[in-house]
């Protein structure tokens, strides 16, 4: 692979030293972490950077911490961090799930969650499964550090919240009072290296209080509050999940690419709900599909 561009290179050790460097360059900066998507993008020359920040060195960023209510995840947790966490797969089943289905183990062994979520391509695989979640982002920045809620967090294709000069340093994800099941359900064309053609995270608390999110079938992944208002408080039975599939339609806004169609994506996400509400309910009651089960 040739990356055929000019750009300069830093290397900071401190957050402080990392947001001089971004918010001090005229030009444009990128932030480099695992860089599985950047270093693609600078391939195609779909972006030239006039400056690239390696953040690898800066102490505390690859950290995953239990913080009682919630769980914090650094800017260089890895996907196969996130599988390898205790923490994650007891706390946290939908992240543990979801993370074993991107790319390939060298892929995982090198993508960030967090970057999954800066490059925010409507497929991204974290995006739906900490929306439903009710994830926050956090940065710093030269006016200092904030916080962004997640269903903030995306605002089109390859366009976040993140400000000129800011870093992601970690996400932060509550955890549901009283335990809850789940589900990531992800469509591609085969297993490995293959971005997700449609997705759907489900959590099921036990007050039934669903939390519902769909990926790869709009412009940017999108929380499906028509169908939980209608699940709301209410136990699943056949007549309720057709109802439910029967307003996918009106919560997602899939195109036809090279992927898949636009018509396949519509009714394979409702089939993909189905499913996910289903094997949520039952991992909420300590049956049906070990986390990592391929549920399509």
């Amino acid at each position: 692979m040739t990356i055929a561009q000019v750009f300069d290179y830093q290397r900071p050790e401190t957050l402080d030293e990392a947001v001089r460097m971004l918010s001090g360059h005229a030009g444009e900066v990128r932030v480099l972490a695992g860089g599985t998507d950047l270093v693609a993008w600078l391939r195609d020359e779909a972006i030239a950077p006039d400056l690239l920040v390696d953040i690898k060195q800066i102490e505390g960023l690859g950290d995953i911490v239990d913080e009682g209510d919630a769980v914090a995840i650094g800017s260089l947790v890895t996907f196969s961090d996130l599988l390898n966490s205790e923490l994650i797969r007891t706390r946290l089943p939908l992240i543990h799930e979801m993370a074993g289905t991107v790319g390939s183990t060298g892929i995982r062994n090198r993508a960030t969650l967090v970057g999954n979520i800066c490059s925010a391509v409507p497929s991204c695989d974290g995006g739906p499964v900490l929306l439903v979640y009710d994830a926050a982002v956090y940065v710093v920045g030269p006016n200092g550090p904030r916080r962004i809620p997640i269903h903030e967090w995306f605002l089109g294709p390859r366009e976040t919240a993140l400000a000129r000069g800011e870093i992601v340093t970690k996400v932060v994800v509550p955890v549901p009072v009283g335990g809850h099941g789940a589900a990531y359900v992800r469509l591609s064309r085969y297993e490995g290296e293959d971005l997700a053609q449609a997705s759907v995270s489900v959590l099921a608390p036990p007050d039934h209080l669903f939390r519902l999110a769909f990926g790869a079938v709009a412009a940017t992944p999108v929380r499906a509050r028509r169908i939980e208002a209608l699940l709301m408080g209410r136990a699943l039975d056949p007549g309720l999940v057709a109802e439910a599939m029967g307003l996918v339609r009106e919560e997602i806004l899939p195109i036809t690419d090279m992927r898949a169609t636009k018509e396949y994506r519509l009714r394979m996400s409702e089939v993909m709900l189905q499913r996910g509400l289903k094997a949520s309910v039952e991992r909420l009651e300590g049956t049906g599909p070990s986390y990592g089960t391929n549920l399509m």
